[in-house]
């Protein structure tokens, strides 16, 4: 059979079935309409690297980090956009250090709690550090993790409370892959940790590490399942989208993308490092949205329990490198940060935008 009718068939088949496919050697791609985002629309403008979003419980505003200057945007549903603070003690590194994850206390709500809780780059390494927040601006700097050695590249960043309600952190090799596999070492890990930076209950290892032989993690999101999924930056080769069990080992640096090595655990699915360099995830439904650094577009990963059914990219080229992606509380709409006004994306300051999606049913 040629190739173009093998290709027809394969639409015919997938489509009937309610599967999304993608091919990408063939320059072809159908998608059924589930899960699927609709044409971006930007929120606010005038941005400068937004590396991260936590939202609020009532989910009309998220806090919105900004990587380089260290500034702390509120940012309403609405468009509206405050500057609340810089979180201090913050350096860059010249590359992807500096102020990067933020994650809201579940029970905030600007008097009884005020927690709000960042990842940044200090003088010494990164850092995890608790501040209050009121709704107007951020005080009460306090150091809850340290030892997080840090480089110029791979210093992870993220930051996001899970469904038991502990802390989860990811921390990147620090550009020295052995302190992936190394116990001792916080590098190379997803972290879990109680509001105190204490070890959550039911660790692995009785220590924060929950995982460990990570390179780049970045990106941290739940399934409706309480499942972990990770996104991480590969070296060369191939990026890892990981289903996280606690006390797993991921492999880095024995294997980058899939092995046959049984010490390891294998990622659900990979991509070519020109295809993503994948950061910030969010799930809606049984749809996973993962954005391209490298890759300029969204990615749609179909999940099916801990599998994944198919994937297929939008928006490839039409905003440039996609940082954050996040599921707006209560609805089926993501936001998405750009991330050109960086060194790879070459644009001035101010020039990222956030912007939201409506995903389909």
């Amino acid at each position: 059979m040629r190739i173009g009718a093998i290709t027809a068939a394969l639409a015919v088949c997938c489509l009937s079935a309610g599967v999304a496919y993608a091919d990408r050697d063939l320059g072809i791609e159908a998608v059924t309409d589930m899960g699927v985002p609709g044409e971006p629309t930007q929120v606010a403008g005038g941005l400068t690297v937004p590396w991260a979003i936590g939202w609020l419980p009532a989910g009309e505003s998220a806090l919105v980090t900004q990587r380089n200057d260290f500034h702390v945007w509120l940012i309403g549903r609405d468009g509206s956009k405050t500057d609340v603070g810089v979180v201090p003690e913050s350096e860059g590194t010249g590359g992807e250090g500096g102020l990067m994850g933020v994650a809201v206390s579940p029970g905030w709500d600007g008097s009884a709690d005020t927690g709000v809780y960042f990842m940044h780059t200090s003088s010494e390494g990164n850092r995890i550090a608790r501040m209050s927040f009121d709704g107007t601006s951020l005080t009460d700097y306090q150091v809850i993790v340290s030892g997080i050695a840090k480089a110029r590249y791979h210093n992870g960043g993220r930051l996001a409370f899970g469904p038991d309600g502990y802390l989860y952190a990811t921390a990147g090799d620090a550009q020295n892959p052995d302190s992936a596999q190394d116990q001792n070492s916080l590098n190379g890990k997803i972290l879990r940790f109680t509001v105190d930076g204490e070890p959550a209950p039911g660790n692995p290892f009785g220590t924060l590490v929950y995982s460990m032989g990570h390179r780049n993690p970045q990106g941290l999101a739940w399934d409706s399942a309480g499942n972990l999924w990770s996104a991480e930056l590969g070296e060369g080769t191939y990026d890892e989208l990981n289903l996280i069990e606690p006390g797993a080992n991921y492999g880095w640096p024995e294997c980058e993308g899939i092995c046959d090595d049984p010490r390891y655990t294998n990622p659900k699915t990979t991509w070519t490092t020109a295809e993503a360099s994948p950061s910030g995830i969010a799930i809606v439904g049984n749809t996973a949205f993962v954005g391209a650094l490298r890759g300029t577009r969204l990615w749609r990963i179909e999940l099916s329990g801990t599998e994944v059914v198919e994937k297929a990219s939008h928006f490839t080229n039409q905003f440039g490198r996609m940082r954050a992606v996040s599921t707006v509380p209560g609805t089926n709409e993501i936001w998405i940060s750009t991330s050109n006004a960086d060194v790879p994306g070459g644009q001035p300051a101010g020039s990222d935008q956030l912007l939201r999606s409506t995903v389909s049913d």
